[in-house]
């Protein structure tokens, strides 16, 4: 994946003295920093240590978490009824064939997750206050799984993108708050996975590895140096720095490891990445078919999809263009014609989950169905992408070995806390943990399947 660490000016360290020649320290560190995977920035190869070991497991477990950022019509997404057996809504409705393969939730949210907009880089990470001045990222949950069990995968996770507004969005976030980019041409993951590479290409490969590693070692060396000349504040962020190059060197021994075991090969044919934003439909449908075959082939077993409907124009639905930008039809006012164009791409959003699960379904794997393996989480930073609010977002939850078939409602004023379900999702992967973010616990309501 063609990804890259930033190295803006809201990377971890920013605030060194001139005299410490800032200019040069901050590029050797940008270096170092965009270095580990070169053509992906993709932080997850994390140590086989003793967190990871809790994580190993007979079953493999997978998860698929979906952002769409500008939410769902709640009147016509959230049930009226509870529990089990309650009257399907009519965007559910859609999913009627799967409905004991999934769990609706209302009354969730991130707690002190505001700011209307900003909150979709907030969804993995719930951390508080992104419209704030001094904001700075939390790591996500798609990155606290890989660093536990990325290593017994090729790939430790992808961070894929429809839309997305480059290097201001993304799903994935490390420990230091760095947002890790979005891949969004599917071809390119698709080659990623499944094309081999020559043994010369490879032999390049593991150079260019080996010679970041130098690299890295050399400007360690040359940070260490301006040590005893940094205040307490750069001396804290020199500190994240020190660790991130750790874990990084410890990544790019994993990945030489695997460059040269052969890759899977696949029936499917390379996909065809459309040319037009307004194709935003296809480019959805063909993220969920990357990401199915992913967890098919076991490439992977984590990924997270940021749809970013904000950054889509005027779409294309049913071969039909909408009227106006998908943002601005968010921003209805009440308009019934706006409202009924969003109830059209809303649907449109439940056939392509609905053709999801059909084919995590179609797959077995060791007696079990894939979708039985893999976590799927949809749902949005927004609860009314009209007034902006964060409150009572549309969440759906699928697969992954849990109960499902019932409405999980909670107070739609006094919300619950989202994060308990990322608790609940950390440890059905395996990952002995009892916190997340703002969690109080695990998600109250949701059990595991035998």
């Amino acid at each position: 994946m063609n990804q890259s660490h930033n190295t803006s000016p809201s990377a971890p360290f920013v605030s060194t003295r001139q005299t410490l020649s800032r200019r040069k320290f901050l590029r050797n560190t940008g270096i170092a920093l965009s270095l580990p995977m070169l053509d992906a920035m993709r932080p997850a190869f994390a140590s086989i240590s003793s967190k990871a070991s809790a994580a190993q497991s007979v079953v493999p477990r997978r998860m698929l978490a979906i952002c769409n950022n500008l939410g769902l019509l709640s009147d016509h997404f959230f049930p009226k009824e509870t529990g089990f057996g309650y009257q399907l809504s009519p965007y559910l409705e859609v999913l009627e064939k799967h409905r004991n393969d999934f769990t609706v939730f209302s009354g969730v949210s991130h707690p002190d997750v505001d700011g209307g907009h900003p909150a979709d880089n907030c969804f993995l990470t719930a951390a508080p206050g992104p419209a704030s001045g001094g904001f700075r990222n939390t790591i996500s949950l798609d990155q606290l799984m890989a660093e536990s069990i990325g290593h017994q995968t090729r790939f430790p996770m992808f961070t894929l993108g429809v839309n997305v507004n480059t290097g201001i969005r993304s799903l994935s976030w490390t420990e230091s708050g760095v947002m890790i980019p979005c891949e969004q041409s599917a071809s390119d993951v698709f080659k990623r996975m499944f094309f081999q590479a020559t043994p010369e290409e490879t032999e390049k490969q593991v150079r260019k590895l080996e010679l970041g590693q130098s690299i890295l070692d050399t400007v360690g060396d040359q940070a260490k140096s301006l040590q005893r000349d940094l205040g307490g504040a750069d001396q804290q962020r020199l500190d994240q720095y020190f660790s991130s190059v750790r874990d990084l060197e410890k990544r790019m021994e994993a990945s030489k490891e695997w460059e040269y075991r052969p890759k899977p090969k696949v029936e499917a044919p390379l996909p065809l990445d459309p040319s037009s934003p307004r194709d935003y439909m296809e480019k959805v449908r063909l993220m969920y078919e990357i990401s199915r075959l992913a967890f098919q082939s076991d490439s992977t077993r984590v990924i997270s999809l940021m749809l970013d409907s904000v950054n889509s124009p005027a779409i294309t639905v049913d071969g039909k263009t909408v009227s106006d930008g998908y943002h601005n039809l968010s921003h209805h006012g009440k308009s019934e014609d706006k409202l009924a164009q969003l109830e059209v791409i809303d649907t449109w959003h439940m056939k392509l989950i609905a053709e999801l699960l059909e084919d995590m379904k179609a797959f077995e794997e060791e007696g079990e169905c894939l979708l039985d393996r893999t976590m799927i989480l949809y749902g949005s930073n927004l609860g009314n992408a009209h007034a902006h609010t964060t409150l009572n977002l549309p969440t759906l939850f699928a697969g992954g070995g849990f109960k499902h078939g019932q409405h999980l409602a909670f107070d739609t004023e006094r919300n619950y806390p989202l994060p308990n379900l990322f608790v609940s999702m950390l440890q059905r992967m395996g990952i002995e943990t009892d916190k997340f973010a703002s969690s109080t616990g695990t998600m109250r309501g949701l059990e595991f399947a035998g």
